[in-house]
């Protein structure tokens, strides 16, 4: 095995005390999850030969040609994307410093290049599609900033990390671990959902082939929107390990932003576990696939993943291991490749929605789908639905009717299930949370994401967010998702009341200045608003009464498992009374 040390880019003492010192006058940056994830990996070598985000000779050729100026592998950009703003406050040849969301100086970035980059080109070659539904794409357009930022780091020190310390390695430190094991040929398996038994089947499948040893290396920074958190699938891949022999497997944690880029991120995932140690890497099929378009299509046929890997296999110096589908066979009572299913098999299978739907419903999973301690550890983490967070999210013009379903829904709730919502009007919203900020397209934008944010705290804790602002941007209202739905489910609620009858309950005379031109800015009058698309549910107030709108919103969440609409003891006990 190659034990060769991978460069490190902190530094010493003195010059980090040098760069703190300095770091009281110069500009920051602070750093999104994304960009930590980025930054760590940078700094411990798992992206060598990278020293820093790409410049622009190298971005370029790597967005053309998978490979830096120099003709170095690389298949992913690696950049720092700033605003438009925090651009024209630095210049080529200064040095900034980057921060942590706490204002921890992480590391020195001495600026080579500033540019505004073609997001659709990076999209069509390093995606294949400029397609939003897209994880990697959507980030791109919709949330990294519009500038590029391209310079060698000076790292201060790693991101800390409170949770799993001693699962956490850096290159160097894994290598001298496998050294001291004796461990010459190590596979490493790229995951990024919890450690099922076709997973274990096909690991152990690919110890036997390269007679060595198999690195767990599951991604714990970014990975699909919807996937289960890192806490939950950490403790599910500890009580996989006793499922293989003593000395043969080891975990270890990635923490990897995931961009989702199928063919090209396969072959990244296998140079970075080479900067890791490993010798021989997995590549599955669909490999780092973010599912269908909108016409319903894979992005990625299921092959090219794995064909992309192998055909840099001989120059990235790692090579690639490629397996069947593993399926359970019904009559065999065993795991086989699918090819060797004979007419009569019986092949099982069990989809991440399945398992969902099984956990919700407090339902068995069947035992050859998952070992009894990892689904053990899955029902702690999933609540049954009606325990589970959930936020209602209402957007409509002023005056159509948000306040009085929210508050009607808000009161239905505690009445059927005893639980209490966090209620986040708009206007009481405004003038608290938000209080300081204007109606401009950007402040207003704050606003909502700051809701976002407050009920996305509420879900995560297994509350109950009921959110009830305009919201008139689509983009904004697809973050404000985003940010909910990592914790539980996020119902947009559309009030489609005509603009006519908004205007006609307008009580604090609002539409009147807005005509007149008193009020400059106003929904529905001198401001777009973008009608959602495909809300999960629409009413139109005009047609409905209050009372009946809430109802209507009531039934879907029945629907959806998330209240019963039996009323609980104590209400059918008053009723009665």
């Amino acid at each position: 095995m190659n034990t060769n040390p991978i460069a490190e880019l902190l530094v010493t003492k003195r010059e980090r005390e040098t760069i703190m010192q300095d770091a009281l006058h110069l500009k920051s940056w602070d750093l999104s999850h994304r960009q930590i994830c980025d930054v760590e990996l940078l700094l411990n070598g798992a992206f060598s030969p990278l020293t820093g985000f790409l410049n622009k000779k190298d971005y370029s050729s790597v967005v053309e040609n998978n490979r830096l100026a120099d003709g170095q592998l690389c298949p992913m950009p690696i950049t720092l994307d700033v605003t438009e703003e925090f651009a024209e406050t630095i210049a080529v040849g200064d040095t900034i410093v980057l921060r942590d969301p706490e204002g921890l100086v992480i590391s020195a970035l001495d600026i080579e290049d500033i540019w505004k980059a073609d997001k659709t080109r990076e999209a069509e070659l390093v995606f294949g599609s400029i397609d939003k539904t897209h994880p990697g794409v959507g980030y791109l357009f919709d949330q990294a900033g519009p500038i590029y930022v391209g310079g060698k780091l000076r790292g201060i020190e790693l991101p800390v990390h409170y949770d799993y310390q001693g699962l956490r390695h850096t290159p160097n430190q894994l290598k001298t671990w496998f050294e001291q094991q004796g461990w010459e040929r190590v596979v490493a398996f790229q995951t990024r959902n919890p450690l099922h038994r076709a997973h274990q089947e096909l690991t152990l499948s690919a110890i036997d082939e390269i007679d060595g040893q198999l690195l767990i290396h599951p991604v714990v920074g970014l990975t699909k929107p919807g996937d289960v958190d890192h806490h939950t699938r950490v403790k599910c891949y500890r009580r996989a390990l006793s499922s293989y022999k003593k000395g043969t497997a080891h975990l270890s944690l990635l923490p990897l932003a995931m961009r989702m880029g199928g063919p090209r991120e396969a072959l990244w995932h296998a140079l970075i576990r080479k900067n890791y140690g490993c010798t021989h890497f997995i590549v599955g099929r669909d490999h780092a696939g973010p599912g269908v378009d909108l016409s319903g299509q894979a992005f990625y046929d299921p092959d090219a993943a794995r064909d992309f890997a192998l055909s840099y296999q001989e120059e990235a110096g790692i090579k690639i291991l490629s397996f069947e589908e593993m399926v359970y066979c019904k009559e065999k009572v065993r795991y086989l490749p699918i090819s060797e299913l004979q007419p009569g098999d019986t092949p099982e299978r069990l989809s991440g929605t399945d398992l969902r739907k099984l956990l919700d419903e407090g339902k068995p999973v069947p035992s050859w789908f998952a070992l009894p301690g990892v689904v053990e550890e899955l029902r702690q983490a999933h609540l049954p639905l009606e325990k589970q967070g959930f936020a209602l999210f209402f957007t409509g013009l002023s005056g159509s009717g948000k306040s009085t379903l929210a508050n009607i829904v808000e009161t239905r709730l505690l009445e059927l299930t005893g639980r209490r919502g966090t209620m986040l009007d708009g206007d009481l919203v405004r003038k608290h949370l938000s209080a300081g900020l204007g109606f401009s397209r950007e402040d207003r934008d704050r606003n909502i994401l700051r809701i976002a944010f407050v009920a996305g705290e509420a879900v995560k804790h297994g509350g109950i967010a009921i959110c009830a602002p305009i919201a008139p941007y689509a983009e904004t209202r697809k973050q404000a998702r985003a940010l909910i739905s990592e914790f539980g489910q996020f119902i947009e609620i559309h009030l489609a009341t005509p603009l006519q009858v908004c205007e006609k309950r307008d009580r604090k005379g609002l539409y009147a200045k807005a005509r007149a031109g008193i009020i400059k800015g106003f929904t529905g009058i001198d401001d777009a608003y973008e009608v959602p698309e495909q809300p999960e549910i629409r009413i139109n107030t005009a047609e409905y009464s209050a009372r009946e709108g809430a109802e209507l919103i009531l039934k879907e969440l029945a629907k959806r498992g998330l209240i019963s609409l039996v009323e609980s003891s104590e209400v059918q006990a008053l009723n009665v009374a």
